[in-house]
């Protein structure tokens, strides 16, 4: 591998799972440094299908053998795929070189630069974004590369803009069949953001202590030079940089961290807030965006970028004009008065985030919240007695079938219906449904002008933005 990685514009680089959230965005970053790109996969759909034929990067559909004819110089191994992939058996039999996503990042694209690292269960695409955009105003010139779609940077999630900071996603799942280690390993922080931590990935973590070991270890790669900021208010966080060897410095709502937001409010359909370091105003922001949430992480990124002297007047002027990411709270739609919202959320902790975002941004209307059990997490019953106190602050919630559910015991499988038994004991109107079909009806019946549906999944869900408001819109139509 490093042979043809110093090659600064040869080689053929062959991806197997190219359409993955970090894979499509690292193809084009090696397109853009003059390699010969490839991939395969199956059923690859936006945003990565749009931005890899942006770039003119075509994919196989499947996994053949004769999709490594010419063989690749290397081949760069998604997590997605496992022993018994036809391309990756014969990578293995012809000794063709491969590597993973994370190994690529660490041995061609993060040397000679600053990495900043955003890690943690929540927050970490918005932060990252953030991040990203408060530097390229200010002129520094990043290479990023995000977890999400950015808006800002024309609906691309990478940018190789050739200074001196390097700032990176740190995802805390594995690496790749032949590496069970975390992702962000790979990156060496020299300066680390950590927003929260809590159980997430049960298909490979049996419980929160062995994701804090994993983020233990990130902080035991921060050098004596570097700086973590920390989420102030949670105790799990204080206790995995306690061996730390660089500065610590927190951020939250309360006067006893380091960086505090105050003041906060919301109006004008934006968020202001100061931002205090040690009792000492240093700045004053607004973000277009609703949510306590939204708030810490700008706060995150605010410390950090002060910290390496970004100015205040780029970082207020970057914040104020920051267009959040995809599938966070986007707008998808408003057919018959009924407004349609996306959001990524998949977890107890960011559903009620978002709930609590939808309420202040939305005040007066209906919430529909349409969920679909789709990550490896969500699809268990870890989850089973939070959900209902998370889903709660909807008026009506619509559960949707739990993703592969064949490939999980009953035992082990989340139970849709009894969330919605739960929800309706506190008085909350819900009910779980078969298909996205379903709930896109049930909605069309019942929904009323001025409510607000937001659908909540780490994944398609079947189409059922798209559905709904092909439906609505018909709805619309049969009236007039």
């Amino acid at each position: 591998m490093t042979s043809i990685l110093q090659k600064p514009r040869a080689g053929h680089v062959h991806l197997l799972g190219i359409g993955g959230a970090a894979m499509a965005p690292v193809a084009g970053m090696l397109a853009e440094r003059g390699f010969h790109v490839t991939g395969s996969d199956v059923n690859v759909y936006p945003p990565a299908s749009t931005l890899l034929r942006s770039l003119g990067i075509s994919w196989n559909e499947g996994y053949r053998e004769e999709n490594l004819k010419p063989a690749p110089d290397l081949a760069v191994i998604g997590n997605a795929i496992s022993r018994g992939n036809p391309e990756l058996e014969r990578i293995l039999d012809d000794k063709i070189p491969y590597c993973s996503m994370p190994q690529l990042l660490e041995d061609y694209f993060l040397p000679g630069r600053t990495s900043i690292v955003v890690a943690g269960t929540h927050g970490k695409t918005t932060t990252t974004a953030m991040l990203a955009w408060i530097f390229h105003t200010a002129g520094r010139r990043p290479d990023f590369l995000i977890g999400g779609v950015a808006p800002n940077f024309g609906d691309r999630s990478y940018g190789l803009g050739g200074g001196e900071e390097f700032i990176v996603e740190g995802d805390e799942y594995d690496t790749a069949f032949f590496d069970k280690a975390p992702k962000f390993l790979h990156y060496h922080p020299d300066e680390l953001i950590l927003t929260s931590l809590e159980y997430d990935h049960a298909d490979i973590y049996p419980d929160l202590a062995s994701i804090a070991l994993q983020f233990r270890r990130l902080v035991n790669l921060v050098p004596r030079r570097g700086r973590i900021l920390i989420w102030g208010e949670s105790p799990g966080l204080r206790e995995a940089v306690a061996k730390a060897f660089c500065p610590i410095e927190s951020f939250g709502l309360t006067p006893d961290c380091d960086w505090c937001a105050g003041d906060i409010l919301w109006h004008d359909e934006a968020t202001e807030f100061r931002v205090a370091y040690r009792g000492r105003e240093v700045a004053r922001i607004r973000i277009p965006v609703a949510g306590r949430h939204n708030v810490l992480d700008a706060l995150a990124a605010v410390a950090l970028a002060y910290g390496r002297g970004v100015e205040c007047e780029a970082i207020e002027r970057a914040l104020a004009t920051f267009e959040s990411v995809r599938r966070r709270m986007e707008i998808k739609g408003e057919a018959n008065g009924i407004l349609v919202v996306e959001d990524f959320a998949h977890h107890p902790t960011a559903i009620r985030l978002t709930l609590e975002a939808a309420r202040t941004r939305w005040p007066g209307r209906k919430i529909w919240a349409a969920v679909e059990p789709r990550s490896n997490t969500m699809r268990r019953r870890i989850f089973q007695d939070a959900l209902p106190e998370a889903l709660s602050l909807a008026d009506a919630v619509l559960f949707g079938a739990v993703n592969r559910a064949q490939l999980l015991e009953e035992k082990d499988r989340l139970s849709p219906e009894a969330i919605a038994e739960s929800l309706r004991a506190r008085g909350c109107s819900a009910k779980a449904f078969e298909s996205a079909d379903a709930i896109a009806d049930h909605i069309v019946a019942n929904a009323c002008h001025g409510d607000l549906v937001l659908i909540m999944s780490n994944g398609s869900f079947d189409g059922l933005t798209g559905k709904l408001l092909e439906k609505l819109s018909a709805r619309a139509g049969a009236r007039a």
